[in-house]
């Protein structure tokens, strides 16, 4: 009998890294939205302000704006994850 064929390391080391990226953006987005609530970001304004409707949605907006910061690289962050991602995957099995 025949040993079952394996894919080369590298190339599943490629297809990990292009399913766990997502992942690894979007708990950048998180840590992001978190720091840019904290900066006072999306909090209303005193004079002009757009009232009750702009409270209720400004989490949507921080939302919005961590993840533009992603798209345009973050902070980095990304990076670090995916590759601890990818340790945990290597030494789990």
């Amino acid at each position: 009998m025949l040993p079952p064929i394996q894919v080369p390391i590298a190339e599943q080391t490629q297809a990990n890294a292009a399913r766990l990226r997502p992942l690894a953006q979007q708990l950048e987005v998180g840590f992001l939205a978190e720091m840019l609530n904290a900066a006072g970001f999306g909090k209303s304004r005193d004079a002009m302000g757009g009232g009750a409707g702009e409270d209720n949605f400004a989490s949507f907006l921080v939302r919005a704006e961590a993840e533009q910061i992603v798209r345009a690289g973050g902070f980095g962050l990304t990076e670090s994850i995916l590759q601890a991602l990818m340790a945990g995957e290597r030494t789990d099995g």
